[in-house]
């Protein structure tokens, strides 16, 4: 079986990128998990959502190894927080999986929310040539059996789905789960249309709306319902971040316990919130034009603090490191989101240089005193190419590792930097890591050398994959292999 590094590297797989620049091409595994882990099924700049499926389902016909792409799919649910692009994939191996014991476990390992079986059946229907008989693998239908034994009431009534084209009854009629003791009278409630989320931080908003007597009435029941949500903490990390507006505007008084939720640890670390969501916060608390300006402080100074603390698994590198932000025109939007946020975490967390590069390459000053979200603020995307030479032809001194976050396409023009990498190790007699960080999943290299770690996701549990490279230059591949199913 192949791996990442040993295949991708080899200098003869040359091709050209989605930019029509001069690249190395990459495994299909690296591919697989690249796409898994940067995908959102979203429009980019080079590719579309639907390009993005179907460069998803042509890897998992051409792979061999049905195994591998199985437990891809669960590392990246799982550790990494990707959803939709999962549940594609789930649906999309369904025919792959016949004779396989091992499908059950996997259907049953790839769901972590109730609502990933009616996402990933939704899928499934939407994409089958026979609409009106679909067929279920059997794989599927017992893995999501079992996968009912994870759930409470609580849960299952979060996300009955009454307003969806697929309701959960609809899996269970389908499946027919074995009752558990903690779900047995939620399931008998769900198939009888009895099943009711009154203990759902929306539906006790909702009841707050529909109990109240005036606007003055309305105002303060919502206040008390904010304020009860917060302080008992029956919101979930990230609906509480999505809703500090909310609770700024509506339940001032539960600002001081929203923020000392905001920077619990404990609760940071169970919420797989990805990093960019604190950043998307922070911009649209700012955005708040209030007379009492107090509460909007508070709230964007926890915002600074917990992604502070959602940072503490950065590694911390022996040696001189250089972060190298790709600043170009195809890093707008999210790839210029990450790039920044998690340059400045890695720079903050091991006092880098940082150079920043499209037509031409600079260094960046700053201070790694400031929060993260200050750091990366200094950063400036202002478009142009994308010259990977430059970042060597810049770089002024020897340096253990170079970590660039970009997407890898450089372009029109531009060759790959083998040529001036080499001339930078030999001019400081050096050999630096390459990690090569691909924000967009487009499956393409610019790198052939044998010290290059590819990575790949928008989780902060990228970190934990880098922690290992230096040991195990397989530590991503093997990660995701160990997964048994």
């Amino acid at each position: 079986m192949s791996k990442f590094n040993s295949t991708v590297v080899k200098p003869t797989t040359k091709t050209t990128n989605l930019a029509g620049g001069e690249a190395y091409k990459a495994s299909n595994e690296l591919a697989l998990v690249s796409l898994l882990l940067t995908s959102f099924v979203s429009n980019q700049f080079y590719r579309t959502a639907d390009q993005s499926l179907e460069e998803l389902k042509k890897l998992i016909k051409s792979m061999k190894n049905k195994e591998f792409i199985a437990k891809s799919a669960i590392f990246a649910r799982d550790e990494f927080g990707m959803r939709s692009i999962t549940h594609a994939l789930a649906g999309e191996l369904a025919s792959e999986l016949t004779g396989k014991e091992w499908g059950k476990t996997f259907y049953e390992k790839v769901i972590t929310r109730v609502d990933d079986m009616t996402e990933i059946m939704s899928y499934y229907l939407a994409n089958k040539t026979d609409k009106n008989h679909p067929k279920f693998p059997n794989s599927l239908k017992k893995g999501f059996a079992k996968a009912f034994d994870k759930f409470d009431a609580y849960q299952l009534a979060k996300y009955k789905g009454e307003n969806k084209e697929v309701k959960l009854v609809d899996v269970v009629n389908l499946v027919h789960p074995v009752p558990t003791e903690r779900n047995k009278e939620a399931l008998n409630s769900l198939v009888n249309g009895a099943l009711k989320n009154t203990k759902t931080w929306e539906s006790m908003l909702s009841q707050a709306g529909q109990m109240a007597q005036d606007e003055d009435d309305l105002s303060k029941l919502k206040a008390d319902a904010w304020m009860d949500l917060v302080s008992t903490k029956k919101i979930g990390y990230f609906a509480i971040l999505r809703n500090l507006r909310n609770i700024i505007n509506q339940a001032p008084s539960a600002v001081p316990a929203a923020c000392d939720m905001l920077i619990d640890e404990s609760y940071i670390k169970r919420s797989k919130v990805l990093p960019f969501r604190f950043a998307t916060a922070y911009e649209e608390i700012s955005k708040i034009n209030t007379g009492s300006s107090s509460d909007v402080r508070k709230v964007l100074t926890a915002i600074n603090q917990a992604l502070d603390i959602s940072a503490c698994n950065v590694p911390k590198f022996d040696g001189e490191t250089l972060v190298v932000l790709d600043v170009s025109g195809s890093m707008s939007g999210k790839p210029s989101e990450i790039a920044s946020l998690f340059g400045s975490m890695i720079a903050k967390a091991n006092n880098c240089d940082v150079m920043t590069f499209a037509n031409n390459a600079d260094y960046k000053v700053y201070n790694p005193m400031d929060s993260i979200l200050s750091i990366r603020s200094g950063f400036r995307f202002s478009g142009g190419g994308t010259n990977f030479r430059s970042i060597f032809q810049t770089a002024n001194k020897a340096y253990d590792r170079v970590i660039i976050l970009s997407d890898m396409a450089g372009w029109i023009g531009y060759t790959t930097p083998v040529k001036e990498f080499n001339e930078y190790k030999k001019k400081f007699n050096c050999n630096p890591y390459v990690y090569s960080w691909d924000l967009q999943g487009y499956s393409t290299l610019q790198f052939p050398e044998s010290k290059v770690f590819c990575l790949s996701g928008f989780s902060e549990r990228v970190f934990d994959i880098m922690k290992l490279m230096e040991e195990d230059k397989q530590a991503l591949y093997n990660r995701i292999n160990s997964i048994s199913l």
